[in-house]
């Protein structure tokens, strides 16, 4: 049967075919064979381990003047110490500050300056540096990340003037938009024991109790060479790299003391439950349904990111067909498979049309999710779906940038580099059975938590 809202084109034909019209008036129709999946060439990964632990991975590419250089760092939001959450986050932004012989924002001038980028990010299980310059100037910058990983000064002015800038972020980003504070909750109720429930960009109370002596702990227990990945991508000379590498990063010390890692075990859900949140700037209702999903490493990792594409990935998508176009019930609605190295969180919401009750947009939802699983996915919807997605996948590996950036997820959350090529055959090989199959477990028979979100004082 087909699923309620799809266009026409993706419907699936009827059990019985209407008459035929006259020969002459009939169009040909004819449907494109199934497209063949894929085959890239391993990615010519150069990997290395210095003496101090600091990990290498370079790949030379052909055909450009540009160089991307990358360092992540194995600490993410989850990391952060109990009561003070968001520090993570806060050393991207001090990672700018100055150094022993670089002056503040030196990183912009380094690469802006001479027509490249940079730029960072803070997630769940990690903290990147990313920049990408003209080829000529890889060596200054292979210095300047030696330099900020080795020298940055924790200061109490860096960390005041940075602190301001992160709560300023946090006010903008989660309490001045209307849905900021339900989307930021999501971990917070998805989550039970894991620290993944504390959200990434922080508290503000936790920011303003944090001292320096907390901060500079934080710190040296991160921040240190065997918990660094350097990745270089892109115009460059081997050997002319490894002996810059050898030159700016082998003589970094790496301290004696362990890294502690969370070894949390997040459970399985007992129970469903229900939380009602509010906030005074709201200017019509949500709801978000939460289930625990698998790691990014387990098996069906691959066919949920498809079954998130086919309900919430652009405007013919499932979701926005049947709930903000055909019904009009909701101003938006999506559905998102957030996997993270320990665990993950699968999250389905709709923020509700004008006089829209909550509780139909839940049903809505969940009927959307139950078609999916139960009815016949037509051919051209999953052909678009996978078209998308591997378009997307190709396009980002066409920049020394987007190359690097696949490396470092794959080095990160699944501990091999490798794992940016073998990404590609599994999100290829995803069936409409293993989409059914992970909806059904990880969805249809789990436990949730449903979370109405309302115009009123927040608690």
């Amino acid at each position: 049967m087909a699923a309620a809202g799809l266009p026409a084109w993706a419907q699936s034909p009827p059990a019985v075919a209407p008459a035929a019209p006259a020969a002459s008036d009939a169009p040909t129709i004819v449907l494109p064979p199934p497209r063949p999946p894929i085959v890239l060439p391993p990615l010519a990964l150069r990997q290395r381990r210095l003496a101090n632990g600091l990990q290498v991975v370079s790949l030379p590419t052909q055909g450009g003047t540009t160089v991307s250089v990358q360092v992540w760092y194995r600490v993410g939001g989850k990391d952060d110490p109990v009561g003070r959450s968001g520090f993570a986050h806060l050393f991207e932004h001090m990672m700018f500050k100055r150094t022993k012989y670089m002056r503040d924002e030196m990183f912009d001038r380094l690469t802006e300056d001479v027509g490249g980028q940079n730029n960072a990010f803070t997630a769940e299980d990690m903290t990147a540096y990313q920049n990408e310059v003209p080829s000529n100037h890889l060596e200054r910058l292979l210095w300047a990340e030696a330099e900020r990983l080795a020298h940055l000064q924790v200061d109490q002015a860096n960390f005041d003037s940075e602190r301001k800038v992160v709560i300023e972020e946090l006010r903008e980003r989660v309490l001045a938009d209307p849905y900021g504070r339900l989307f930021n909750a999501l971990p917070q109720h998805g989550f039970e024991r894991h620290p993944y429930q504390r959200p990434v960009i922080g508290s503000e109370a936790d920011l303003n109790a944090a001292t320096l002596d907390d901060v500079r702990r934080f710190h040296a227990t991160y921040y240190r060479p065997d918990n660094a990945v350097l990745i270089v991508v892109g115009d460059f000379d081997p050997p002319q790299l490894d002996g810059w590498v050898d030159r700016y990063f082998a003589p970094l010390v790496t301290p004696a003391t362990p890294i502690p890692r969370v070894t949390e075990h997040e459970p399985v859900r007992a129970r469903d439950q229900r939380v009602e949140l509010k906030a005074p700037n709201v200017p019509l209702p949500a709801v978000a349904l939460l289930w625990k999903g698998p790691s990014a490493t387990h098996a069906d990792a691959a066919a949920l990111e498809v079954a998130q594409a086919l309900l919430s990935s652009g405007e013919s998508s499932r979701l926005n067909e049947a709930l903000v176009y055909t019904a009009q019930a909701a101003q938006a609605a999506g559905f998102a498979a957030e996997l993270y190295a320990d665990g993950g969180l699968l999250a389905a919401y709709a923020i509700a049309a004008s006089g829209q009750s909550l509780r139909k947009l839940e049903d809505a939802l969940l009927n959307q999710i139950s078609l999916l699983v139960r009815g016949k996915v037509p051919v051209l919807e999953i052909d678009k779906v996978r078209t998308q997605l591997m378009t997307s996948v190709l396009l980002s590996r066409q920049t020394p940038q987007g190359l690097a950036d696949a490396i470092g997820r794959a080095v990160l959350l699944h501990g091999d580099a490798r794992e940016a090529d073998a990404r590609i055959a599994r999100l290829q090989a995803v069936r409409v059975a293993d989409i059914q199959r992970v909806l059904t477990q990880h969805v249809l028979r789990a436990r949730r938590v449903t979370i109405d979100y309302t115009q009123g004082a927040a608690a």
